[in-house]
């Protein structure tokens, strides 16, 4: 099929939905679609070298830059998208924005609708329940179960299921084969080598950064390695590592993408330190639907995992394929919560058999997670919904 893709994520940058879209667009091209993808004009023309270096990718859509104006609420981005996605001679019309698919609908597309966030105000949920209103063939995606929940609460509807698809995030398992064991990719790396605790990603509110960093101070005969995160944000944390004269804490700061298996496969443990309360980069809080991308990544590593213990993140992990413990943001329970996570963290690192069989079990139940399986499943949920 030819697919317009349409999103308001700014391209290229380093937030999660920027990444993820970029991952949804190789996916598609991989199951031989004819794809094109339009966003927001913030920046000049982005040569596709550009695309594949910056997001990691072995193949990256043709990109078409819309006029935007934010005084418009991209309205104007949304319109132009329709215009171009009809000069395309597209098929099908896959987009995140409510606005587009409803569009999209009204005009005779078949549209697939991802949501990874509850909708925002009185006028999210007007447009999302106008898409379920407009005729024609259609397929919602929500990465957990809980945001079906969460949309449904917001908007008063009920979703009908056969036009409702469960599809959680992906990994490229291809970047994770033949990954060398923890000491060879310390080596290659020219880490410390030494048993060690890796974090890798982005360092917003909630994140954990607080917790990664009591336990640093807690544990410092570990080795910790904290992979990404906005200049900004790891200028403040070094310093205050120097502060606290903490020499057991690598900060690399953003890796290109390609790197990042190798990093986490240098790690003994991963950790997902998320608190009750976490802010995504548009600051709505999605502790409660949050489906992470590096949950997948970890898992194909086939390292052992620590996670906070949230509903959403067990509906892929597991007692079989990780560890639990408190999750942060309750400042009247802080020393219980690092307490939890230091003693599940020593017992795991004091445990080489426990976290080769957590991480072998993570690594196996990741195999039906792919990104190109997740858009098989996708593409293939539209064409059956009439």
């Amino acid at each position: 099929m030819k697919i317009a893709v349409i999103t308001n994520s700014r391209i290229p940058s380093l937030t999660a939905n920027s990444i993820q879209a970029m991952k949804v667009n190789q996916a598609l091209i991989q199951l031989d679609h004819d794809v094109r993808m339009f966003a927001p004009a913030e920046t000049g023309r982005v040569p596709k070298e550009t695309l594949l270096s910056h997001y990691g990718l072995r193949l990256a859509p043709d990109l078409e830059l819309l006029p935007s104006n934010r005084h418009l609420k991209r309205f104007d981005f949304i319109l132009h998208a329709q215009r171009a996605a009809k000069n395309f001679n597209a098929d099908l019309i896959y987009t995140w924005l409510p606005q587009s698919a409803v569009l999209g609908l009204w005009a005779g597309y078949p549209v697939v609708l991802e949501m990874h966030a509850d909708v925002a105000g009185r006028m999210g949920a007007w447009w999302l329940s106008q898409f379920w209103k407009a005729r024609g063939q259609k397929v919602m995606t929500v990465t957990t179960s809980a945001l079906r929940n969460a949309l449904e609460r917001s908007t008063q509807l009920r979703f009908p299921d056969e036009a409702l698809l469960v599809a959680p995030n992906g990994v490229e398992l291809e970047k994770y084969q033949g990954l060398p064991n923890p000491q060879e990719a310390r080596r290659q790396l020219n880490l410390t080598d030494g048993l060690t605790v890796g974090f890798t990603g982005h360092i917003y509110p909630g994140r954990g950064a607080d917790l990664l960093f009591e336990l640093a101070k807690q544990m410092q005969q570990v080795n910790f390695l904290w992979v990404g995160g906005t200049p900004e944000l790891v200028d403040f944390w070094r310093g205050k590592l120097r502060g606290a004269a903490l020499t057991n804490v690598t900060m690399t700061g953003f890796v290109e993408h390609k790197i990042i298996p190798l990093y986490q496969a240098a790690s003994d443990v991963l950790l997902m330190p998320y608190s009750r309360s976490i802010s995504a980069s548009s600051g709505q809080d999605i502790a409660e639907v949050i489906n992470p991308m590096k949950m997948f990544e970890y898992m194909a590593a086939g390292r052992a995992i620590v996670s906070a213990d949230l509903p959403s993140i067990r509906e892929v992990l597991n007692d079989g394929n990780a560890v639990f413990c408190l999750p942060g943001g309750d400042s009247g329970n802080w020393e219980l919560v690092i307490r939890d996570w230091r003693l599940e963290i020593e017992g795991l690192l004091g445990d080489e058999p426990r976290r080769v069989a957590l991480g072998g079990q993570a690594r196996r139940d990741v195999e039906r997670l792919s990104w190109v399986k997740r858009e098989e499943r996708v593409v293939k949920g539209v064409a059956v919904v009439k």
